[in-house]
C-alpha cells in the first residue's frame, strides 16, 4: 500500500514521523507523494488554530477521497471535529515498544529526552495532549546518542518540552553525552526560563561540544501578560538571564518564540515586548498570533485584540528581529 506522512508542529512530531516512517515501511508500506498515495498518515498539531486549519484545507483539496489516519499532539475538541470528515485517530503507545529500536539511522539527530509537561502555560495544549512529564532513562539516552555519533552525525539535538526539568538531572546527562567520543556538537530544545540554572549557563559557557545555539522563549515583555500566560518570570528576570549566559558564552545564537496579541494585551504592553528585544538582540524569533486553544486557562479569556491589530504586531517583531 502507498502512504505519505504530512508533518505538522515540532521536532517532537518530526521524530516520531521518522520512526512511524521506518514501522510502516518494515511492515511493507510504500512512502510516496501525497498524489499518488492511497493513506495519509498527519502528525498532527493542536497547539495554534493555523495547523488545524492547513489540515482542514487538505481535507477539501489534496486529501479527497483517501483514507486518512492521524496522531500526535490535537485536543479532544479538535479530534471530535475531525473525525466528522472521516479521519482516524491512531495512538502510537500502541506501537511504543517497536519505535525505539527503529531509530538508527535517525536524520536529524533528534533525540527526545522527556514527553510531556508539567509548566500549564495558561496558552499551551501539551500537558493535555501529550500527558505530564515523563523523562527517558539516562542509559536508553546514551545508547541512543551512541548509535547516531557511529553513523557519523555531527550534531545532537536533545529534545523536551522543558528540558531544564530533566528528571534525571540536565547538567548530569549533558556531561555524560560529552565525554561520548567523536567530533560533534551538542543542541537541546527547549529551555523555560524559570528553570535556567546557573548549573546549565556555567557547562554552556565551558564546554567545547556545546553548539551556542539556544532557544530560549520568552512569549512577552510584559509582566501583566506574562504573569496571565503563567509563566512564573518578570521581564527584568529574563532580561538578567540573557545578560548571565552573554557574559559566559559572548557569541551565542539565541532565538526565542513570542506570542502577539494575547487576550488583554494593549498596545502600551506590546510596546513593552519591543523593548524587551531590542534588549535582548534576538538572533532569531518564532512570533505567532495568539489563537485560542479549547481547554487551556487562556481560552477562558476574550479573544479581544482584532486579526489586524494582531497582523500588524507580528509585522512589527519580524522586521525588528527576522530582516
Amino acid at each position: 500500500m502507498k502512504y505519505h506522512i504530512f508533518v505538522l508542529g515540532c521536532q517532537q512530531n518530526y521524530y516520531d514521523a521518522h520512526n512511524i516512517t521506518q514501522f510502516m515501511e518494515k511492515l511493507g508500506y510504500v512512502c510516496v507523494s501525497e498524489k499518488e498515495a492511497d493513506l495519509i498518515v498527519v502528525m498532527g498539531c493542536s497547539v495554534r488554530q493555523k495547523p488545524v486549519d492547513r489540515i482542514y484545507g487538505k481535507l477539501k483539496k489534496t486529501w479527497k477521497n483517501k483514507e486518512v489516519i492521524m496522531t500526535g499532539c490535537v485536543l479532544k475538541e479538535d479530534k471530535e471535529r475531525l473525525k466528522k470528515h472521516g479521519i482516524e485517530f491512531i495512538d502510537t503507545n500502541k506501537i511504543k515498544e517497536e519505535l525505539p529500536k527503529l531509530t538508527q539511522d535517525n536524520p536529524d539527530g533528534f533525540v527526545p529526552i522527556m514527553t510531556g509537561c508539567n509548566n500549564f502555560c495558561s496558552y499551551c495544549v501539551v500537558p493535555y495532549t501529550r500527558g505530564r512529564e515523563k523523562s527517558r532513562s539516562t542509559k536508553e539516552i546514551i545508547a541512543e546518542v551512541k548509535v547516531l555519533l557511529q553513523n557519523r552525525h555531527k550534531e545532537i539535538i536533545l529534545l523536551g518540552q522543558n528540558v531544564n526539568s530533566y528528571e534525571y538531572g540536565f547538567v548530569e546527562l549533558l556531561k555524560k553525552i560529552e565525554k561520548l567520543p567523536h567530533d560533534f556538537k551538542i543542541t537541546f530544545l527547549t529551555s523555560h526560563p524559570k528553570d535556567m540554572s546557573a548549573e546549565l549557563i556555567t557547562w554552556m559557557g565551558k564546554s567545547k561540544k556545546f553548539s551556542k545555539k539556544l532557544h530560549l522563549p520568552v512569549q512577552s515583555g510584559d509582566d501583566e501578560i506574562l504573569r496571565k500566560m503563567n509563566r512564573h518570570y518578570h521581564a527584568k528576570d529574563y532580561l538578567s538571564l540573557i545578560k548571565k549566559i552573554r557574559q559566559v558564552i559572548p557569541d551565542v545564537d539565541l532565538s526565542t518564540d513570542i506570542i502577539v496579541g494575547f487576550p488583554g494585551e494593549t498596545k502600551e504592553q506590546f510596546e513593552n515586548t519591543i523593548k524587551l528585544c531590542k534588549k535582548a538582540k534576538f538572533n532569531m524569533a518564532y512570533v505567532s498570533k495568539y489563537s485560542p486553544r479549547a481547554g487551556t486557562a487562556s481560552f477562558k479569556m476574550e479573544d479581544n485584540v482584532s486579526m489586524a491589530e494582531k497582523t500588524r504586531r507580528f509585522r512589527i517583531l519580524d522586521k525588528l528581529i527576522n530582516s
